[in-house]
């Protein structure tokens, strides 16, 4: 099968979960079985990368703009896993030199939400992101 975006962003999801749950994991290894139902090229590929590596490689950054939006009282540390990592994503996307709109990465972080997380994840996560968005 194909994929799309939203399937490389889920997948990026499933990587960086995989990974957060397993520190010691392969990355290659997990993209690999992440990615064994799809048939994907090397566009694909480096867009997974792209997201991936850039999540990892600016973690501490993501994680101080996040704590940033969060409503007084609030630590990071409150967040779940799967928020969290949403999140990060998004943030990254939004703060990030692409060619993709504000408002979709919003909008696929809130598809990510409805697939990985709960209904109050999805405003408190628009919530977070667009703050995020009216900066940049």
């Amino acid at each position: 099968m194909k994929i799309n975006r939203h399937q490389i962003r889920e997948s990026a999801f499933q990587v960086l979960f995989a990974k957060n749950a397993n520190k010691d994991g392969n990355l290659v290894d997990i993209k690999d079985q992440v990615l064994e139902q799809y048939d994907t090229t090397e566009q694909d590929t480096q867009y997974l990368n792209y997201l991936i590596d850039g999540v990892l490689e600016h973690e501490d950054d993501l994680k101080a703009q996040i704590s940033s939006k969060l409503k007084k009282g609030w630590s990071i540390t409150r967040l779940t896993n799967p928020d969290l990592i949403i999140l990060e994503l998004g943030t990254f996307e939004l703060t990030d030199q692409n060619d993709t709109p504000d408002n979709v990465v919003i909008n696929e972080s809130i598809e990510l939400a409805k697939t990985f997380a709960d209904d109050n994840s999805r405003k408190f996560i628009n919530g977070v992101l667009s703050k995020i968005a009216d900066e940049h």
